[in-house]
């Protein structure tokens, strides 16, 4: 169980009462269950295959750590960058091999990324729990909305 061996999570986040629920939903009665960790590797190889097509398998990912395994917020998220790390690089050899990434953009988008990140990682840790997973659902919701009704121009 994520909540009880303490990844990657800030304790001042965590409260007995937060690791009692993940254990309710989890089917988690005192032991660890061998299913927990069956479905737990299925979650994980389903959203990496998604990662490797390009369909965001991270979020998926935070979604069933925050509401099916009961994981909080915080804990999911450095959950998900670390779960990032082994699938990107196979992600980007792909993509590289069939010339599928503009480098100036590429170049733009790291250039941006990296100090946002960092500040958006120190902030988050500042942030309540309950506003971070509000803005994170108001986030994949308009990614969700976005998707559904903007057009595409054509390119694949």
């Amino acid at each position: 169980n994520y909540c009880r061996k303490g990844v990657l999570q800030s304790p001042r986040h965590i409260s007995k009462k937060d690791i009692r629920a993940a254990d309710y939903l989890r089917g988690d009665k005192g032991g660890i269950p061998a299913m927990n960790y069956i479905i737990d590797f299925v979650i994980g190889l389903a959203t990496g295959v998604l990662s490797g097509f390009g369909i965001g398998g991270g979020s998926l990912l935070i979604l069933y750590l925050t509401i099916f395994a009961g994981t909080p917020q915080f804990a999911a998220a450095g959950i998900n960058l670390m779960y990032f790390l082994f699938c990107a690089p196979s992600a980007l050899i792909s993509h590289c091999k069939n010339k599928m990434i503009e480098r100036k953009t590429a170049l733009i988008c790291i250039c941006a990324g990296i100090p946002s990140s960092i500040a958006a990682s120190l902030l988050a840790a500042y942030i309540d729990v309950n506003l971070l997973r509000r803005i994170f659902g108001v986030f994949l919701l308009c990614i969700g909305i976005k998707e559904l009704f903007v057009k595409k121009d054509g390119k694949a």
